[in-house]
Parts: C-alpha cells; sequence; structure tokens
C-alpha cells in the first residue's frame, strides 16, 4: 500500500489545512450517504463531515427511481414468502414502512411533495389464483398496521385499462413523493448543519486501515487524499470498484415519461405490475412508466447507464395494450438508474474495520430504508 505515501502536490497550504481532514466522510451522496451525514452531525454537532459525490447529482438512483413511497404489492410480498420465513418477510415490510414514516414525520409531506394517494396492484388471469391468499398476507402484516392493508376493489372500470386486467388489489398504507424534492430536502438540512458536500468527485481507492481515500490515480501529481477518523461507504451499486468482494450485483431500471396528456388521466396512485417489476404513476397529467428489468436479468447488470431496447419496447407494449388501449401517449423522456440488489432483500450494514462503516445494497428500496439504514450505520460508527 506504499502509493499513499505520494506526496500531493499542486494544493495551496491553504487547502492542505482545511479541505483534507475531516471527523467523518461519506462516500456516496445518495439518500443513504446524506441521511448518514445528517444523523452523524445531528448526533455529534462538533464534528466536521465531509461527503464525496462522483456525479453532479446523485449517481445511482436517488434522484432516478419513480418516486414510490411503497413497501411491496401482495404478489411481490407472496414471491417473498415463496422464499423466505414469515418472520423475515414482515420485518422487510415493517423496515420499508416505518422508513416512509421517518421521513415523512422528519421533513414534512410539503417538502417531499408526499401525496397519500394508495397503492394498486393490476392483476391479469396469471395472478388471480393468488388473491385466494389475500386473507393470510392481511393477517401476517395486520401486527404492523393494526388493519387490512390489501383489498379487492370492486369497481375499477372509470381507469380504462385494458382487457388484460382481471383485478386491482388496492393498498391504502402507500403513496407516492417527488424524488428530487426529497435529495433538495436532504441537501437543505446538510447546509443547516454545515455538513460539507462536494459533487464530481470520485473516490478512486479506500484504505480501510489508514483512513484514507485517493481521488484519481495514486502516480499523478492531481491526486488528492482525503482523510477522516471514520468513513461511511454509502455508494450501494458502485461498491464493488472500492470494495470489489461484497456480495452485491448492480441492476439497472429504465424509466419513461409521456408528454402531458391532452386529456385528464382518470386515476392516481403508485400503480404495481408483474410482482413489482413493472410500475407506472401518473404525474403532472403525464405517465410516468418504468421497470421491466425481469426481462433480461443478465443484461441489465451492470453500472452502465443506458437503454436495453427489448425492455424499452415491452414497456411500450403495456402501455399501449393495458394502461392507455388505443390512445396511447408519446414518450418525451427516458432514463435509466442503477440499483443493488444481493441474494435476498436486506441491506448489508456493517463495519468492515474499526471506524469504516458500509450501507449498501438497497434493493431497489432506498426511497422506504435509505433513512433507517443511514441511522443503523451511524449507531455502528458511534461504537468505535
Amino acid at each position: 500500500m506504499g502509493f499513499f505515501k505520494n506526496e500531493i502536490i499542486m494544493l495551496s497550504y491553504w487547502e492542505k489545512k482545511n479541505f483534507l481532514k475531516y471527523d467523518l466522510i461519506v462516500v456516496g451522496g445518495g439518500i443513504v450517504g446524506l441521511a448518514t451525514a445528517i444523523q452523524y452531525k445531528e448526533a455529534h454537532p462538533d464534528s466536521s463531515v465531509l461527503v464525496l459525490e462522483r456525479g453532479y447529482f446523485p449517481s445511482g438512483a436517488s434522484t432516478k427511481n419513480a418516486g414510490f413511497a411503497c413497501f411491496g404489492s401482495l404478489t411481490e410480498i407472496l414471491d417473498d414468502l415463496n422464499v423466505l420465513p414469515e418472520e423475515k418477510v414482515l420485518a422487510l415490510v415493517e423496515k420499508r414502512y416505518r422508513g416512509l414514516l421517518a421521513i415523512r414525520n422528519y421533513f414534512g409531506d410539503q417538502a417531499l411533495d408526499y401525496r397519500h394517494d394508495g397503492g394498486f396492484e393490476l392483476i391479469t388471469q396469471n395472478e388471480l389464483s393468488q388473491l385466494d391468499e389475500l386473507s393470510r398476507v392481511n393477517d401476517l402484516l395486520k401486527p404492523i398496521f393494526g388493519k387490512e392493508v390489501f383489498g379487492l376493489l370492486e369497481d375499477f372500470g372509470g381507469f380504462n385499462f385494458g382487457p388484460k386486467v382481471k383485478g386491482i388489489v388496492r393498498n391504502s398504507f402507500e403513496g407516492e413523493l417527488d424524488s428530487g424534492k426529497f435529495i433538495q430536502a436532504l441537501w437543505e438540512r446538510c447546509s443547516e448543519l454545515k455538513v460539507k458536500v462536494l459533487t464530481g468527485i470520485q473516490v478512486d481507492h479506500l484504505n480501510t486501515e489508514e483512513k484514507k481515500l485517493v481521488i484519481g490515480n495514486p502516480s499523478s501529481p492531481l491526486t488528492f487524499i482525503f482523510q477522516a477518523e471514520k468513513i461511511a461507504v454509502c455508494t450501494n451499486a458502485f461498491t464493488n470498484s472500492l470494495l470489489p468482494r461484497m456480495d452485491l450485483k448492480p441492476g439497472r431500471g429504465l424509466i419513461l415519461v409521456s408528454k402531458p396528456l391532452p386529456y385528464e388521466i382518470p386515476w392516481k396512485g403508485s400503480f404495481h405490475y408483474d410482482k413489482g417489476y413493472v410500475y407506472f404513476r401518473n404525474i403532472d397529467n403525464r405517465l410516468l412508466l418504468g421497470g421491466g428489468r425481469n426481462l433480461d436479468f443478465e443484461g441489465e447488470e451492470t453500472v452502465k447507464f443506458g437503454i436495453n431496447p427489448s425492455i424499452r419496447s415491452y414497456l411500450i407494449s403495456i402501455m399501449n395494450e393495458i394502461i392507455f388501449p388505443g390512445k396511447a401517449p408519446e414518450i418525451e423522456m427516458e432514463w435509466s438508474g442503477i440499483m443493488a440488489f444481493g441474494p435476498d432483500k436486506r441491506p448489508i450494514i456493517e463495519m468492515l474495520s474499526p471506524g469504516v462503516g458500509i450501507a449498501v445494497r438497497l434493493g431497489g428500496m432506498g426511497v422506504a430504508i435509505g433513512w433507517q439504514s443511514a441511522g443503523e450505520l451511524v449507531n455502528l460508527l458511534q461504537k468505535v
């Protein structure tokens, strides 16, 4: 590890003195990273805290998601019950729901543009048999919510969905928010607490023993080295570039947004389809439609942003045949976000070495569990 001893040049005396050493450095400026910085600074008001973000905006999915304030559709929970014991599924749902309540309580619904319009799952012929499990899932979740979560929507004809939709399951506990406003609220709180956030800075090497972060090629005269008493790694899908042996895989997700519709969309809320792999909502009388990663898991296991043509075509077909049969809108915007997944849906929150912790692998649920995951990481960092 001798390259860490290279002298840093091209920096002024003032820069070396004031900008390179901190009590806590957080790597990753998305939901988890910013939340970690905030909660640590609140617990230690006199500490110096720096957040390093590789992009100009959060790089992964924090501002590239669909803005669903959700914790799992009926068929998604049933799918989880096929591979996990009930107590673990219950713990996952509770963590997501409590996480959503926590950010709403902390920032307020207005700051997040949170709308409590409910969640809905489209049921086709393939899922009809799973409606028999509705009571079982409601009974399982009752200790968390105190009453039934899922119920059949008796009349959905006014939604004007295609004939493939045989039923709709409503969830009265879900909602929607503006992902950009969520990050804006996190930025504003960081500013209030005097947490420094630097963007456009990619950490290239991490020395967990010496708690050093190298920016650039170690042999270059333009190399920067940051050092901290404690380091929090919150890089989610990009973690393997710093820690190659972490048990996670990236997963790219596609989102399409239509032009404003010339007529009023007859529904609102967070809509799920195909075990939650496809999702859509009404934003500003536009259709936001995303997902389809299950069509090509291998192809979407990447940290490269881009559009998978086969998945795009699949989403367009859902829009044409199911959501707006016969009068589908024109797509105006499209983008991808990068998430991180593992062998199960629990995040990785642990210490890598004394003073160096990690909170990654959010499983596409960063909005719901990001704040709580950050809190768990801060608790671990404080024990050192």
